[in-house]
């Protein structure tokens, strides 16, 4: 089994507490853990990482990828039961909304 995937937000931002509990009552799979990037240890927090993840919200997957905004919301639908969604969000022109939501 893979570790999950490291999802970090903005534990001050109220849409996103709820997203998140959304996301994770969906997580049937574990397929990520879920931190407010203010609590998050370091590593993997550093410092650019901090100010990039106070912009959006960021996944570090298990195989170093480091997935941001609308990718990363993209990313989350897929594991947690909405790859057809994901994937059709993902095609332009579609994905240049997601990525300024």
């Amino acid at each position: 089994m893979t570790a999950p995937a490291l999802l970090l937000w903005d534990g001050d931002c109220g849409f996103c507490r709820r997203s998140i509990e959304w996301a994770e009552r969906r997580d049937g799979g574990h397929a990520f853990r879920a931190i407010p990037y203010q609590q998050a240890p370091s590593p993997p927090m550093t410092p650019e990482l901090r100010l990039a993840c106070a912009r959006a919200v960021h996944v570090l997957t298990p195989e170093g990828d480091a997935l941001r905004a609308g990718r990363a919301c993209l990313w989350v639908l897929q594991r947690i039961g909405y790859p057809g969604l994901a994937r059709v969000l993902a095609l332009p022109p579609l994905v240049w909304f997601v990525e300024l939501g």
